[in-house]
């Protein structure tokens, strides 16, 4: 039996699974790590943090799973993408904390790269907009500010990378300085159609070419671990940003095939397969995942408030006490009632970009209570991913017509009712695997098809375990007066704030 272990480094806190050759999970441990916020809308890590708890679940899981070093295939990374650490190549020290995709430090330069015209060019190359989020601009904003910083970088003295590049480079003992394609396209700094750092964007954002890593597949060789942490020597063999993994880890390799993950939010990406769809209407443009040299692309979009809506219920409103009771009162709610809650507690993500909104519900009457908010609020999930998939629809003209395939993972894919009216809305079938864990799956599984203990993408698809298909039961009717309202109270909602 092979045995293949998938790193899944988050935003607060870091995973090591075990997976046998089925992608069956043998054993998990889990550490949480603290966040940083030295100033209003600054987040970061200690880089050491994310090491440490990589190292340490590492062997806890090892230990869990009863197995040494020597029983391990491979390992995979998968890891929060846009997070980025700057360390000196001698030493391996970071010279400042990681700074965290969250963090919003750079929206003044981001805001001047746009009034001068240059987000055009960025998205053109990159398919993502001139925002904080993407990690280019946070390096340079490190060159900038720590003392000695650009001399030694222009000297080569230093590197950069994403957190699977940070991991990378200590697990193999300083020996590789290495990405793959999915988080190198989320730096703002690698061109998606060539496949290569773009000098263009490099000399833009004042960065030198020699702190990049090597981009490679995301099935490829990543080096091997030193044999001083684990007691052997352990070829990494898979790597890909955490939607990226997910889209692999539900074997979403066909054009028109969407995946979901709800948690606190929604991240939601659609294969476009071989071509790179510019999007018009507000989404990114992403590389999915890179194999045997061939990229294969999505369109990406976002939803702020998906889980925390429901989390608002229970801690805000508390009319309830688990999550699980919306499904009760859903059910109960009345029929001639039509209520509906835009969450936009923190401004609606794609396709609006409205960070102004301010959530609202409409609707109310003197019978309303519990149960219709309650449905409200799961129907607001529906209908947010509704509109991602309307605005892939507009982009992407040739899968227009096509039947979307929507697989969904995350916390909120337990409620029956949700993923029904998530069907039902969309006018398209839902699939729920039986295994929740995408993210970490398509992580071993990267590792596993390079060491070829894993079948091909054609044959993992065909394995692809189905837990439930939600079909759609809803009449065109009544769907479209649903979703006109939903346009309706989004319109008012970004009008009145």
């Amino acid at each position: 039996m092979a045995y293949l272990i998938a790193i899944d480094q988050g935003t607060t806190s870091t995973r090591s699974m075990v997976f046998n050759e089925k992608l069956q999970v043998i054993a998990i441990a889990q550490q949480e790590f603290p966040q940083h916020f030295p100033h209003s809308g600054w987040v970061e890590h200690d880089p050491e943090d994310l090491l440490q708890t990589t190292l340490t679940t590492l062997k806890d899981v090892l230990a869990k799973a009863k197995l040494e070093a020597s029983d391990i295939t491979a390992i995979g990374i998968t890891n929060q993408r846009e997070t980025v650490v700057v360390w000196d190549k001698d030493t391996g020290k970071a010279i400042y904390n990681a700074i965290v995709w969250q963090d919003r430090r750079t929206a003044d330069y981001c805001q001047e790269l746009k009034n001068n015209g240059s987000e055009q060019l960025i998205q053109q190359k990159t398919g993502l907009r001139a925002d904080p989020y993407f990690s280019g601009t946070e390096v340079r904003w490190i060159l900038n500010h720590v003392d000695g910083a650009r001399d030694k970088a222009e000297a080569g003295q230093l590197r950069m990378g994403t957190v699977d590049t940070w991991l990378i480079w200590h697990l193999t003992g300083g020996k590789v300085h290495a990405t793959d394609a999915t988080n190198a396209g989320r730096t703002m700094l690698f061109n998606i159609h060539t496949g290569e750092w773009d000098q263009e964007l490099l000399k833009l954002l004042e960065i030198p070419e020699s702190l990049l890593p090597e981009v490679k597949d995301c099935a490829a060789d990543f080096g091997m671990t030193d044999p001083s942490i684990l007691g052997a020597a352990i070829p990494i063999s898979g790597v890909a940003g955490d939607q990226h993994a997910a889209v692999v880890g539900q074997a979403c390799f066909q054009a028109g095939m969407m995946k979901s993950t709800y948690g606190t939010g929604c991240f939601a990406l659609l294969n476009t397969g071989t071509h790179a769809v510019n999007s018009n209407n507000n989404l990114l443009t992403t590389i999915a995942y890179q194999l045997n040299g061939q990229r294969t692309y999505a369109l990406e979009g976002s939803i702020f408030i998906a889980g925390a809506a429901v989390q608002w219920l229970r801690d805000g409103l508390k009319i309830i006490q688990k999550a699980g009771d919306t499904q009760a009162l859903a059910e109960a709610a009345d029929p001639n009632q039509t209520v509906y809650l835009v969450p936009a507690f923190v401004g609606l993500g794609a396709p609006y970009w409205d960070p102004d909104a301010r959530g609202a519900l409409y609707g109310l009457t003197r019978n309303t209570g519990p149960a219709e908010i309650s449905k409200a609020t799961l129907e607001s999930i529906g209908y947010q991913t509704c509109d991602l998939l309307e605005a892939m629809r507009a982009d992407s003209a040739g899968l227009k017509e096509a039947k979307t395939v929507l697989r969904v993972d995350g916390g909120m894919t337990s409620s029956e009712w949700a993923m029904q009216f998530l069907a039902d809305i969309l006018n398209s079938q839902v699939d729920r695997p039986k295994v929740l864990e995408s993210t970490a799956t398509g992580a071993a599984y990267l590792a596993g098809l390079q060491q070829g203990v894993c079948p091909s993408p054609e044959q993992f698809a065909k394995e692809w375990a189905l837990d439930k298909r939600f079909e759609p039961t809803m009449d065109k009717k009544t769907r479209e007066q649903k979703y006109a309202g939903w346009l309706d109270a989004v319109r008012r909602t970004r009008s009145h704030f």
